[in-house]
């Protein structure tokens, strides 16, 4: 389909400047505050092995032109725990004033090696004054075999007043379990917070899901949360692999629109896979209601710098949306190396959807 609108600068943010960019930029988190500007919190690093990431802050009074606000990262793995870490792929809402980033989080971080055709081979780095990791293996973008048992992709929150200073909260999901695309909803519902999670082993008959899917859950205080319920499961060949949360929920008259990314599988033998973006609308009130659901990808890798890039070719992968002007500005990775825009009228994507009822 060719609702979204790429935009001609793209990629408007690339790898530079200072030494933990200067690898990639990717995946941001973004949010359109009351002065006016956008801010785009980055995923970014600088370099590959071991693949260290940190969480930048980038600021445009356009949406497209941005400029770093600090030389430094404003958020780093040892914030979250661990400076041999990683801290990845920040999605950022504002709730009663307060800035919240819900993010990955990695304790060692893996090193990569890419290949050009496909998910990069991976193994765990090694650090000073840490055991030695035992030998493991990448299996394509499915699974961990071996590992340190302790290094699992979990999902943290932290919170910030100005946008700069941020601090851990809390962890939004157990260390024994790897979950991530932890999205939060940007208000709460009928006087609760609710979540979004993509939990990669809950796979198989007794979670009713052929591959990794979306969940939700539910809290009073962002600390606990309820038991998780299967939201949406893949179901189309585009999504063979997995399928996850992208952006953080949008308030429309119609249900609550939410972006997803799906992942299909071209040729296991090579990792080679391909992520596209889908739909969803969830009901107002009661987000467990999946309302419609586009069977067809909104967008797919069609540009060069969406399917060629340092890290992993034909990757689309949304994580900040906002909408000005009834225009929705939808922010993405591509190929995990920099970062692009794309465009659609908030309207004529609820009118796609909604012939897609569930």
């Amino acid at each position: 389909m060719s609702l979204f609108t790429r935009h001609p600068a793209n990629p408007i943010i690339v790898p530079g400047e200072e030494l933990w960019r200067r690898a990639c930029v990717f995946n941001p988190g973004v949010l359109l505050d009351d002065d006016g500007k956008f801010y785009l919190w980055e995923r970014a690093a600088g370099q590959l092995r071991p693949f260290h990431c940190y969480i930048g802050l980038q600021e445009s009074d356009d949406g497209v032109n941005f400029r770093l606000v600090s030389p430094e990262p404003v958020f780093t793995p040892e914030q979250a725990g661990c400076a041999f870490g990683s801290v990845q792929d920040p999605r950022v809402v504002k709730l009663d004033g307060t800035y919240v980033m819900t993010y990955a989080y990695r304790p060692y971080a893996w090193s990569s090696h890419p290949t050009g055709v496909g998910v990069p081979e991976s193994h765990e780095s090694e650090f000073p004054g840490i055991p030695s990791p035992p030998v493991t293996a990448y299996q394509g973008s499915k699974n961990v075999i071996g590992g340190r048992p302790d290094n699992l992709t979990r999902s943290g929150i932290a919170v910030s007043k100005d946008r700069v200073n941020w601090e851990h909260l809390c962890w939004a999901t157990p260390e024994d379990t790897d979950d991530r695309d932890v999205i939060l909803f940007p208000e709460k519902l009928n006087g609760r917070y609710a979540m979004l999670r993509r939990p990669l082993h809950w796979v198989g008959d007794a979670f009713g899901t052929p591959g990794p899917a979306m969940w939700i859950s539910f809290s009073d205080d962002l600390h606990h949360w309820t038991d998780t319920q299967l939201l949406a499961k893949p179901e189309f060949a585009w999504e063979d692999n997995r399928i996850g949360g992208s952006t953080p929920p949008l308030r429309t008259e119609a249900g609550w629109l939410v972006f997803y990314h799906g992942v299909e599988t071209i040729d296991a033998s090579v990792k080679r896979v391909v992520y596209r973006m889908g739909a969803l609308l969830l009901d107002l009130d009661d987000p467990t209601k999946v309302l419609a659901r586009t069977k067809e990808p909104l967008m797919e890798p069609e540009h060069y710098y969406e399917r060629f890039g340092l890290y992993i070719p034909n990757v689309i992968f949304p994580t900040g949306n906002v909408v000005k002007d009834g225009l929705i500005y939808l922010y993405y990775g591509v190929c995990d190396t920099a970062i692009a825009l794309a465009t659609a009228p908030l309207e004529a994507v609820l009118e796609v959807l909604l012939q897609n009822p569930v």
